[in-house]
């Protein structure tokens, strides 16, 4: 039997989405990744370029239009990169906390 708890606090939701993340130093430049999951407290991305841990970090993660009834939903995150792990085929795993977010309203989002 595997006493082994698993340590996370909050419920994670297996989400494959595109992302496009800023480093809050550097944020001309955006870099595409894959979200592979996420809770209301941090999420676990994969990318091709390295990040750092201990880096601040932007992002806007835009939920499918069928999991509310208002349509497609937009939320602005900030937050911090906890730690970075080798993947398969050249990537890097990466799990960020979730320090801010706000929802964009639609009106600036469709602009």
């Amino acid at each position: 039997m595997d006493f082994s708890a698993d340590r996370r606090e909050a419920r994670r939701f297996t989400m494959s989405l595109p992302l496009c993340v800023q480093a809050i130093e550097n944020a001309e430049r955006e870099l595409p990744v894959q979200m592979r999951d996420v809770s209301y407290r941090g999420l676990y991305f994969l990318a091709t370029e390295g990040f750092e841990a201990g880096r601040d970090i932007a992002f806007v993660i835009t939920l499918p239009q069928g999991l509310s009834q208002a349509g497609a939903v937009k939320i602005r995150c900030q937050g911090q990169v906890l730690r970075v792990n080798p993947e398969q085929g050249g990537r890097v795993g990466v799990a960020a906390k979730i320090e801010r977010y706000e929802f964009v309203p639609a009106a600036v989002a469709a602009a």
